[in-house]
C-alpha cells in the first residue's frame, strides 16, 4: 500500500474567479419580458449546485460583482453559470444559463469575458456517463439462412444527478433506430442511486437481404450499417409525477465493422445535443480560472523544493532561484504565492523578504515613496498578510463591518452624489462615527496581531530606518503603507474577498465602505497620523513581545445549513434526516433549528476524535460525512461536494491536535445489527478503514508543499522562454562586461551577479527538465473510451 502511495499521481482541481455583472437580462420581446427583475445568480459542477450570489433587486443588468473560490473534489464535464430571477409567490424561475465545458475552461482563464445566456432546457440539463458493450452474433435460422443478431449490454452508469437533493431512481431505454424502425427495450428501476448497476443485456434482430449465401466472415452490409444506431436514454421514475430526463448516448452500427464486439464508457449528452434557437436573453460578464494540478510523489519535487528553499541564503538574492521566478513571471498575479506558501511552510518566508526588500531599499530614492510600487517585495507581504492575518482581520474588523452593513446608515458627502431629503451633515456624522470605530478597532488589535506579522513588521522598520537615517518618520511609514494601505484598507473596502461578509455588499453600502476605506488609507499615511495616533501605531506593531490571540476568544469557521440524522438511530429513513443550522468555532460544534437560536447539542472541539467523509451507500446520500466524539456519531449530510470537504477540513483541523484521536473509522453505517461496510456484528468494533491523516498546519495553515511546488514548476515551465533569455543576458554581461546588447529584451531582469545568477537558471533548467520526464513517464492519457476518459458525443 505504500509503495502505491509512493507512485499515485494526485490530481487536484480548483477553480477562482468573480461573477461580475449581467446585461439585458431576460427575454428581449414577449409576454415574459419584465422591466424589473430581482436575479440572483449560481454556480453549478454539472447539476450540482455550489455557490449562489444574494439577490440583486429590481435591475435588467445587475452588478454582482461576486468572487468565489473553491477547490473541486470531484471529477466534472461542465460548469455552469444560472441566472434565476427570484420569485416571491412562486419557485425561482431560470432566465438563462452559461455552460462551459472542463476542456474549454482554459481558453477563458484568468481573463474577463461577455457571455450571451442560453435557455435553461430540462433535456439539456445531463451529467454522468454509461458504460455500454455491443457485439454482432451469427445465427442460423430455420430454413438454413444466415441472419444478424446485435446484443446490447448496459453494464452501468456513474454520476447521474441529484434529483430535488436525493439520489435518482433510474432506469434506460436501449433502441435500435433506423429509418423504418425503432425497437425500443427497459432496464428495471434501480432505486436511490446515483452510481447504478444494471447488468442486462437486450437483443435486436437486424435484417438480412434472402440472397445472402456467405457462410463465415459474416458482416453487416454497407448501406444497411449506415443507417442503425442503438440510442440508450436514462430516466429517473417519477412514480406518480413525470419522468425525468437524465442524458442519452448514440452509437452507429457500423462501429461493429471491423470489431465484432466494442465495450467503452460514454458521455451522457443533451437530448437533441442541446441546440435550439432562442430569443436573446441578455448576457453575463465572468472571470473563470480553472486550474488543475498533476500532482507527482513528494520524492520528486526534493531538488526543486531544496533549491527554492536555499533562496534567502543566495547572495545576491537576485540570483535565488525563488527570485528568478518572479522577475521570470512578474506579469502574473498568481506566481508568487505557491513561493509564500512553500516559505512560510518551511519558515523561511521572514529572511527571504527581509533579503529582497533590502534591494527594493537601495533603488528606493525617497523615503515618502517607499514600498508604494508594485514589487517582489510588497507582492510577497501581501500575500503573507492575507494568509496568515485572515484570523486577525476577523477579530479586528468583522465587527464594526457587520454593523455597517447591517444599520445601513447614508454615509456620501459628495454633493453631486446626494439623493433628495439627504442631509449632508447628518451623513458626516455618520462617517466620522464609522471611520472612528474602524481606525480604533485597528490600532488597539495588539494582542491579535499574528506573530509572523508583527516579525516583518519589525524586520521593515529596522530596514527602512537604516536605508534613511534622518528621516525619524519612516519606520513607521514603512509598517502603515502595508498595514493600512494593502491590508485593512482593501478589506474594508471589499469584505466578501476576505470572508468577513458572506457576499458583496449592496451599491449604498459598498458607497459607505470605499468612503471608510478611503479615510483609513489617509490617516495610515504618516502626515495624516496625529501623535496620539502614532504611539497607538507604535505599540500596536513594534512586536518586541510574542503577541498571540487570546485563548478565551471565539472564532466562527462555519455556518451553513446542513440535513442532520437523528443520533442513535437503528433504521434508515427519510423522517430520520431533519434540516439544521450546524455552527463550529475554535471551541464547540453546536446544531441549531434555526439560525441565530438557541443551541439544540453542542459538542466541544477537544471530545472530536475523527471527522470522515461516509460511503454513499450507508444512507443512500451524497456528501455524507460523520463526527465522531465521545457519545454517538453525529452523521450529517451537506448541501454539495465543496461544502462537504470544507466540513470535514474545517472540523480535521479544529480538532487535529486532540489527544484522543481514533486511528480507524468506519465509512458506513451500522444497520440491523452489523456494519454495512466490514459486516461486523458488534456495534463497538474498532474501525476498518485508516482515518485521513490530519498535517499538523503550520501558522493554522494546511499548505500542501507538493502542490505548490508543482505549481511552481508550471509557472517556471509557461515562462520557458524568459528564463532562456535570462540565461543569454547572464551570459552576454558576464562576456562584454558591461549592459547587454539587447536591452530591450533584457532590461526586465535584475542581474546583479551574472555568474551567480547564471548557474541557478541552469539549475532550475536541468531540474524542469529532469520533472518533465517524469510527468511524461507516470502521466500515460487513458485510453478513449475508458471510464478516465469516456467518448463524447456519437460514435460511428
Amino acid at each position: 500500500m505504500a509503495e502505491e502511495e509512493d507512485t499515485k499521481i494526485r490530481i487536484l482541481q480548483s477553480l477562482r474567479g468573480k461573477i461580475c455583472e449581467g446585461k439585458n437580462l431576460g427575454p428581449c420581446s414577449g409576454p415574459n419580458r419584465q422591466r424589473d427583475l430581482c436575479t440572483f445568480c449560481t454556480i453549478s459542477l454539472d447539476q450540482e449546485e455550489v455557490f449562489r450570489t444574494k439577490v440583486f433587486d429590481k435591475s435588467l443588468s445587475p452588478f454582482y460583482g461576486e468572487d468565489f473560490y473553491f477547490e473541486i473534489p470531484r471529477p466534472f464535464q461542465c460548469l455552469s453559470f444560472y441566472v434565476f430571477a427570484k420569485g416571491v409567490f412562486q419557485r425561482d424561475l431560470p432566465v438563462g444559463k452559461v455552460s462551459i465545458r472542463k476542456e474549454e475552461l482554459c481558453k477563458f482563464s484568468g481573463k474577463e469575458h461577455w457571455f450571451g445566456l442560453q435557455p435553461v432546457d430540462p433535456n439539456s440539463e445531463v451529467q454522468g456517463k454509461v458504460h455500454l458493450e455491443m457485439r454482432l452474433n451469427e445465427l442460423i435460422i430455420e430454413n438454413g439462412s444466415m441472419c444478424q443478431q446485435l446484443l446490447v449490454r448496459i453494464i452501468e452508469c456513474q454520476g447521474l444527478p441529484l434529483i430535488s437533493g436525493q439520489n435518482c431512481d433510474p432506469y434506460a431505454t436501449v433502441s435500435l433506430v433506423g429509418p423504418a424502425r425503432s425497437d425500443q427495450k427497459k432496464t428495471k428501476v434501480k432505486k436511490k442511486t446515483s452510481d447504478p448497476q444494471f447488468e442486462e443485456t437486450f437483443n435486436f434482430e437486424v435484417t438480412r437481404p434472402n440472397s445472402y449465401t456467405k457462410k463465415s466472415n459474416f458482416q453487416v452490409e454497407e448501406e444497411d450499417i449506415e443507417k442503425l444506431e442503438i440510442k440508450v436514454d436514462l430516466w429517473n421514475n417519477g412514480n406518480l409525477a413525470q419522468d425525468v430526463f437524465l442524458g442519452e448516448t448514440r452509437v452507429s452500427v457500423k462501429i461493429l465493422r471491423n470489431d465484432h464486439i466494442h465495450r467503452a464508457w460514454y458521455l451522457l449528452q443533451p437530448k437533441g445535443n442541446g441546440k435550439s434557437k432562442t430569443d436573446d436573453l441578455g448576457s453575463l460578464r465572468l472571470n473563470v480560472t480553472y486550474t488543475e494540478d498533476n500532482v507527482l510523489p513528494s520524492a520528486c519535487y526534493t531538488p526543486l523544493r531544496t533549491l527554492l528553499l536555499k533562496s534567502p541564503d543566495i547572495k545576491p538574492i537576485s540570483a535565488s532561484a525563488a527570485h528568478i521566478l518572479g522577475d521570470i513571471c512578474r506579469e502574473r498575479y498568481e506566481a508568487v504565492l505557491p513561493v509564500v506558501r512553500l516559505l512560510l511552510h518551511h519558515s523561511r518566508l521572514v529572511p527571504f523578504v527581509s533579503a529582497i526588500t533590502v534591494l527594493e531599499l537601495e533603488n528606493t530614492q525617497e523615503a515618502n515613496t517607499i514600498f508604494r510600487g508594485n514589487s517582489l517585495a510588497t507582492r510577497c507581504i501581501d500575500d503573507m498578510m492575507k494568509i496568515v492575518g485572515r484570523s486577525y482581520l476577523t477579530v479586528t474588523l468583522k465587527p464594526v463591518l457587520d454593523e455597517i452593513c447591517d444599520s445601513n446608515k447614508t454615509c456620501e458627502i459628495d454633493p453631486i452624489k446626494l439623493k433628495e431629503g439627504d442631509n449632508v451633515e447628518v451623513n458626516k456624522e455618520n462617517l466620522q462615527g464609522y471611520v472612528q470605530k474602524v481606525f480604533s478597532s485597528i490600532t488597539q488589535s495588539s494582542s491579535s496581531c499574528p506573530p509572523l506579522m508583527c516579525d516583518v513588521f519589525r524586520s521593515l522598520r529596522h530596514m527602512a530606518s537604516k536605508r534613511f537615517p534622518d528621516d525619524p518618520h519612516v519606520q513607521y511609514s514603512a509598517v502603515s503603507s502595508f498595514v493600512f494601505l494593502r491590508f485593512f484598507a482593501v478589506a474594508v473596502l471589499s469584505p466578501h474577498t476576505f470572508q468577513l461578509r458572506p457576499h458583496h455588499p449592496d451599491l449604498e453600502v459598498s458607497r459607505t465602505l470605499t468612503l471608510i476605506s478611503k479615510t483609513i488609507q489617509t490617516l495610515g499615511s504618516w502626515g495624516s497620523l496625529s501623535k496620539n495616533k502614532l504611539v497607538c501605531m507604535n505599540v500596536s506593531y513594534h512586536c518586541d513581545v510574542k503577541l498571540t490571540v487570546p485563548i478565551s476568544s471565539h472564532y466562527l469557521f462555519c455556518y451553513r445549513e446542513i440535513q442532520k440524522r437523528a443520533q442513535g438511530r437503528k433504521r434508515i429513513g427519510k423522517r430520520n434526516f431533519k434540516k439544521r443550522w450546524l455552527r463550529v468555532t475554535n471551541r464547540e460544534l453546536s446544531y441549531h433549528k434555526h439560525r441565530g437560536k438557541e443551541a439544540l447539542c453542542i459538542i466541544p472541539v477537544k471530545n472530536i476524535r475523527a471527522v470522515e467523509k461516509l460511503y454513499e451507500s450507508a444512507f443512500n446520500r451524497k456528501n455524507m460525512f460523520q463526527v465522531l466524539h465521545s457519545e454517538k456519531p453525529l452523521y450529517v449530510q451537506a448541501g454539495n461536494c465543496v461544502e462537504a470537504s470544507e466540513w470535514v477540513e474545517v472540523l480535521s483541523q479544529v480538532s487535529r491536535c486532540n489527544p484522543d484521536r481514533l486511528g480507524t473509522f468506519h465509512p458506513s453505517a451500522y444497520v440491523a445489527g452489523a456494519w454495512l461496510c466490514c459486516r461486523s456484528l458488534s456495534d463497538n468494533q474498532p474501525g476498518c478503514k485508516p482515518c485521513t491523516p490530519t498535517l499538523l498546519a503550520n501558522l493554522q495553515l494546511d499548505i500542501d508543499c507538493d502542490r505548490e511546488t508543482e505549481r511552481i514548476f508550471s509557472l517556471l515551465t509557461s515562462s520557458y522562454s524568459k528564463l532562456q533569455k535570462m540565461e543569454d543576458a547572464c551570459a552576454s554581461i558576464a562576456v562584454y562586461q558591461g549592459p547587454p546588447r539587447e536591452q530591450d529584451d533584457y532590461s526586465l531582469f535584475t542581474i546583479q551577479d551574472p555568474k551567480e545568477t547564471f548557474h541557478t537558471v541552469q539549475q532550475i533548467t536541468h531540474i524542469l527538465e529532469e520533472l518533465q520526464r517524469e510527468h511524461d513517464t507516470r502521466s500515460g492519457t487513458a485510453q478513449y473510451g475508458s471510464q478516465e476518459n469516456p467518448i463524447v458525443g456519437k460514435t460511428s
